[in-house]
């Protein structure tokens, strides 16, 4: 399911400014600066800041600028989950042998698009859930991760039984990168996978769904 150009107005601008995340310079005592540790590797509140920045920038363009800064009042978190389910992601798919070709992206597209009714349309309904135009093609690509993985592990996604099996892969690999989280932005949950209490599933803008 999809989650998931016209003058800035006055009150988008408002709106922007109000709900803009007011994140902390500095991370935790240990990792200075860092909003999360995964695998050693320093996620910087300074990556997240410029992530949230994109997404409330093209928000912002939007008709619909307030509202739709309003329905993403945790964007920093949302984003932030994002940024370590990325990396969980990335070591599983390497581990599994998983790759994506810039063609299977622009095939996931194209049949996201007619579906949507437009390029223009499947942008609007990532932007409704927190995904710039310029993160569109990583969320692609990790939604073929995603897939491949599955299908790796023999996990049909559309059963309860498949989604366990692939919940405890994503699990074990969580757990082996000793992920760190800023006690400012909350804790990494590996069992679930997930931030904190983002409540955000893996990958659900799905406009297109892939056979696992």
């Amino acid at each position: 399911m999809f989650r998931r150009r016209t003058a800035l107005s006055v009150s988008a601008t408002a709106a922007l400014l109000v709900a803009a995340p007011l994140l902390a310079a500095c991370g935790s005592e240990a990792h200075p600066g860092a909003a999360a540790i995964v695998d050693g590797k320093r996620i910087t509140v300074a990556q997240l800041q410029a992530k949230v920045k994109d997404v409330r920038a093209a928000q912002a363009k939007s008709p619909q600028g307030a509202q739709l800064i309003m329905n993403t009042g945790r964007l920093s978190l949302a984003t932030l989950n994002g940024m370590i389910f990325d990396e969980v992601l990335a070591r599983s798919a390497e581990d599994a042998g998983v790759t994506v070709t810039r063609g299977d992206i622009q095939k996931w597209r194209d049949k996201a698009e007619k579906q949507a009714g437009g390029a223009e349309r499947l942008k609007a309904m990532w932007l409704q859930q927190g995904i710039a135009p310029q993160e569109a093609e990583g969320m692609v690509r990790n939604q073929l991760l995603l897939d491949g993985v599955a299908k790796h592990l023999g996990a049909d996604r559309g059963t309860p039984e498949g989604q366990r099996k692939l919940a405890q892969a994503l699990s074990a690999t969580s757990r082996s990168l000793g992920i760190d989280v800023n006690p400012r932005f909350g804790k990494w949950d590996d069992q679930q996978v997930i931030l904190g209490e983002t409540k955000e599933p893996w990958i659900t803008t799905e406009p297109v769904r892939q056979q696992a």
